[in-house]
C-alpha cells in the first residue's frame, strides 16, 4: 500500500476517533453523574446495550489502527531499509490485531455478563 494512502487512513482514524470519543464522553456525562457511571452495575449495563458496546468496539479498532500506525511511522523515521520496514509494518499489524482481539474478547464477555 502506498504511504500516502496509509497516511490518509491515519488522518481519517484520528478524526473518527475524536468524534466517537466525544460522543462516548458526552454519554457518560449526560446519562448520569460521572461517579455513578463508574459503578460496576452501570458499567456492565453499558456493555449489555448493544449499540453502546458496538461504539466501544469501533473506538477500540480506530484507536488501535491509529496508534499502531503512528508507532510504525515513528519507528520508520528512526531507521530505513526494506527488511526493517517490512518487519516494523508486520510487527505493528500483528500487535494491532492482538490488541483488537483481546479488547473485543473483553467487550464480548462483558456484554454477555461473564465476569
Amino acid at each position: 500500500m502506498r504511504e500516502s494512502t496509509i497516511m490518509k487512513i491515519h488522518y481519517a482514524t484520528a478524526l473518527a476517533a475524536v468524534v466517537l470519543v466525544a460522543v462516548h464522553v458526552l454519554l457518560r456525562i449526560t446519562m448520569m453523574s460521572f461517579t455513578d457511571s463508574l459503578q460496576y452495575e452501570h458499567v456492565l449495563a453499558n456493555y449489555k446495550y448493544i449499540p453502546y458496546a458496538a461504539m466501544l468496539e469501533v473506538i477500540l479498532i480506530l484507536l488501535s489502527v491509529h496508534g499502531f500506525n503512528g508507532l510504525r511511522v515513528i519507528l520508520l523515521e528512526l531507521k530505513q531499509g526494506k527488511s526493517y520496514e517490512k518487519a516494523v509494518s508486520y510487527g505493528c499489524v500483528a500487535a494491532m490485531i492482538g490488541l483488537v482481539a483481546y479488547g473485543s474478547r473483553t467487550i464480548l464477555l462483558a456484554s454477555m455478563g461473564v465476569t
